[in-house]
């Protein structure tokens, strides 16, 4: 569930360089790189889950741009079923 991290601060050309960003490493399959020199061991990794970032990006463009991206996506239900005793 997206937390609008991407929603206070960020314009929307920012959201879509973030959201191309994590694309182009999700299609390279690069969301984790390791590398191994004698010694050393480096792993470098996205600062969040990739699909995680796709979905805040998505959530921020509805919310900053309604019009273009659709309205942010709300459901609420209840229902009662039989009788209900005070």
């Amino acid at each position: 569930m997206a937390r609008g991290l991407f929603v206070t601060g960020f314009t929307v050309a920012e959201v879509l360089a973030i959201q191309s960003r994590a694309k182009s490493l999700l299609l390279d399959g690069k969301t984790i790189m390791s590398w191994n020199d004698s010694d050393t061991n480096v792993t470098k990794q996205f600062t969040m889950p990739v699909d995680q970032v796709l979905e805040e990006c998505a959530h921020a463009l509805r919310i900053l741009d309604p019009f273009a991206y659709g309205k942010s996506q709300r459901v609420a239900a209840s229902s009662v079923s039989g009788y209900l005793a005070k």
